[in-house]
């Protein structure tokens, strides 16, 4: 699969409410703000990157990436996030990633793609267990999504279960997975790079 075929979507919308409520994605994190080194992970594999995100805006427009803000108000969850990503993405496949997981795979794009296969959606899996936003999704599903919100579904693996899904291993890096809620989570984090 070519990079041209694939969007990257990071998600920064939620309200950040055990960082204290401040936006993650702009927190700073070994130096940058979280959401850099996702980007880093991205932008040389994808053909656009677009940062899903409900408040400053204009902060996230800096970094070069397309806004998009969530479709309807409420922060209504990731999978909002991720409808309104498809929706507005260009490419055949969005490749999801969180903004407080600043460790990924260098090859997280090129891992997901070979992994997807036949399937519709692939999810990341450390070995222990999957890690739902962070996956590939056929942009085509966004209609099928949309209509599921619509019903109330904001469970992402209850709608990912409606379709021909699997999951891809990245057992050999457990770690890269590790997702900042918290100070301490991000403390601990930057005390592993360290060592």
């Amino acid at each position: 699969m070519h990079p041209e075929q694939i969007s990257g979507l990071i998600l920064a919308g939620g309200q950040g409410r055990r960082m204290g409520g401040r936006d993650k994605g702009l927190e700073p994190f070994a130096g940058r703000m979280l959401i850099d080194h996702v980007l880093d992970r991205l932008r040389p594999f994808v053909a656009e990157v677009l940062v899903n995100a409900n408040r400053h805006l204009e902060a996230y427009g800096r970094l070069g990436a397309r806004v998009i803000a969530d479709r309807e108000d409420g922060y209504q969850g990731p999978l909002m996030g991720i409808w309104s990503g498809l929706s507005e993405a260009r490419t055949p496949w969005v490749i999801v990633a969180p903004c407080d997981s600043p460790v990924l795979p260098d090859n997280l794009v090129e891992r997901l793609a070979a992994g997807c296969g036949e399937c519709d959606i692939a999810v990341a899996h450390d070995g222990e267990r999957a890690h739902p936003v962070v996956a590939m999704i056929r942009r085509d599903l966004v209609d099928d999504l949309g209509a599921a919100l619509a019903d109330g579904e904001r469970k992402i693996d209850r709608w990912y279960a409606r379709h021909a899904w699997c999951h891809v291993d990245f057992s050999d890096c457990p770690h890269a997975f590790a997702n900042l809620n918290t100070e301490q989570d991000k403390a601990r984090l930057e005390r592993w790079l360290k060592s």
